[in-house]
């Protein structure tokens, strides 16, 4: 935390005090006291619940807080680390953050069962979810997963996989042997099932960093086939940000806070399109444990599901929206169950603030829609260094 240093004896040191007890509630705080700039003016804190482990899937975020988009918004913003024990939904429903990083049909889950959270920006346009297998194995689509063993993370991400295979006319219950996968890449390899859940940006690069043992090279995406959900139908949203019903409702603060954080967050996903290995080195500086060729990958990818974005990044489309209920109210899992039983009640999503985030970018000529982004070629290296 940066203040500026004050001088001039007891007088200037009082007022340093009374100073950083006023702003313990600024809107969108968790409780900490603001910070400032270099000309004095006070930052509102602010906390952001990543999903997972620091990687390029953040990358945007990463960017906003090292180049300085924040804080030109008025925010000093702190990224709290996800892991496999963190459910991002909740850690904001809890007070324990100000925005969150979420899946929209795991957060919709979570906002049925009492959470009063808001979907404020819906950063991935489409989804990063796979099947992968080998070329060999003759799985060119959902259809041809009959008979196989196919392996699948569970916990709310399979239900792309679940929809598409019952799109294809198969029983997921007894078409298929379901496994369940690790978050890598290992079963596939090894042979012990046919099919593996991958996203593209990291899983899917897992593969393409093994060598394979019949050339001692590193497999070839053409000694794979992908069944990519968007082109099946039943793809889901995925990373969206999420805000605090309640608080957007009642809380004149916290609505410019999240415009403001929207703002420089927006900003920060532009500057990782138009400077992909520049936003890779700023990921792996921020703690990422994978290698710096796998993180180019990622950014890379992660653009793809960004951009372009018609409507404005992070504008929520309403078909997109409903296709993603409809599937999670209407496709069971393995036990039976479908994640939603209803649809979303109340303020489930606005585009009021990322609008606002929008007009603001758009006034200073910035380009928001990426209608002309084109993505990099990568070359991955062993384990991703």
């Amino acid at each position: 935390m940066r203040r500026k240093r004050m001088l001039g004896g007891l007088a200037a040191g009082l007022a340093a005090v009374l100073a950083l007890a006023a702003c313990g509630s600024d809107g969108g705080s968790s409780g900490s006291a603001a910070s400032t700039t270099g000309t004095g003016a006070k930052l509102t804190p602010v906390k952001l619940q990543l999903q997972w482990f620091t990687q390029a899937q953040f990358a945007g975020y990463i960017a906003a807080k090292e180049k300085g988009f924040y804080r030109d918004a008025g925010l000093d913003v702190s990224l709290l680390e996800g892991g496999t024990d963190i459910v991002p939904q909740t850690v904001l429903a809890q007070g324990q953050a100000d925005f969150a990083v979420a899946w929209v049909p795991k957060a919709l889950a979570s906002r049925e069962q009492g959470a009063q959270i808001t979907d404020i920006a819906q950063i991935f346009q489409r989804s990063g979810t796979r099947q992968v297998s080998f070329a060999d194995a003759g799985i060119g689509g959902p259809a041809d997963l009959k008979g196989k063993k196919v392996g699948n993370w569970g916990f709310g991400n399979e239900y792309e996989l679940f929809a598409g295979m019952t799109k294809a006319g198969l029983d997921p219950g007894r078409d298929v042997t379901l496994v369940q996968q690790q978050f890598d890449m290992n079963a596939l390899l090894s042979g012990d099932i046919d099919a593996a859940q991958a996203m593209s940006y990291n899983e899917y690069a897992q593969v393409l960093e093994a060598k394979n043992p019949k050339t001692g090279e590193l497999y070839k995406p053409s000694d794979f086939t992908v069944v990519d959900w968007n082109d099946v139908g039943t793809a889901m949203l995925q990373d969206a940000v999420w805000a605090s019903t309640d608080k957007l409702q009642k809380d004149p603060a916290y609505q410019q806070t999240a415009t403001n954080f929207l703002t420089g967050s927006l900003r920060g996903w532009i500057y990782c399109r138009d400077h992909a290995q520049e936003c890779r080195d700023l990921v792996v500086a921020a703690g990422s444990k994978l290698g710096a060729s796998h993180q180019l990958w990622q950014t890379n990818e992660v653009n793809k599901l960004v951009w372009p974005s018609p409507g404005g990044i992070g504008m929520v489309d309403k078909a997109a929206w409903d296709r993603t209920v409809q599937i999670a109210r209407a496709t069971k899992n393995a036990d039976g169950q479908t994640v939603l039983t209803k649809a979303p009640e109340g303020l489930a999503y606005t585009n009021q603030y990322v609008q606002q985030a929008l007009a603001s970018l758009r006034a200073d000529g910035v380009d928001v829609t990426g209608s002309s982004f084109k993505p990099l070629t990568v070359t991955l290296n062993p384990g991703g260094g």
